[in-house]
């Protein structure tokens, strides 16, 4: 069963620690457009969620970005987490060629 999380585009010119004090996780798509890569932000819950039922690398999720009308299949390449407190920092997922 796929994971499906809903995110947003960044806002231009955000800080990602302002974006984490109003409780959103700073995020990066690859791979969904050839080389070119979009600045996401998802909901820190929805990330904490995300977190204990996806393994990275492996866990098909289905991102969905409803203002780019983008939705696709992708695996979380890489969880960055805070070193002091162990929060999710950054996320980056990876679209699947099959997408």
């Amino acid at each position: 069963m796929a994971l499906t999380v809903e995110s947003q585009k960044r806002p231009e010119g955000s800080k990602p620690n302002a974006l984490r004090r109003s409780g959103l996780i700073p995020a990066n798509l690859y791979g969904h457009n050839g080389t070119e890569s979009i600045s996401l932000v998802i909901d820190a819950k929805t990330v904490e969620r995300l977190l204990k039922a996806a393994a990275v690398n492996k866990t098909e999720i289905e991102l969905n970005i409803p203002e780019l009308e983008w939705r696709g299949t992708t695996v979380l390449k890489e969880v960055q987490k805070h070193p002091a407190k162990g929060t999710p920092y950054h996320l980056s997922f990876y679209a699947s060629a099959k997408g």
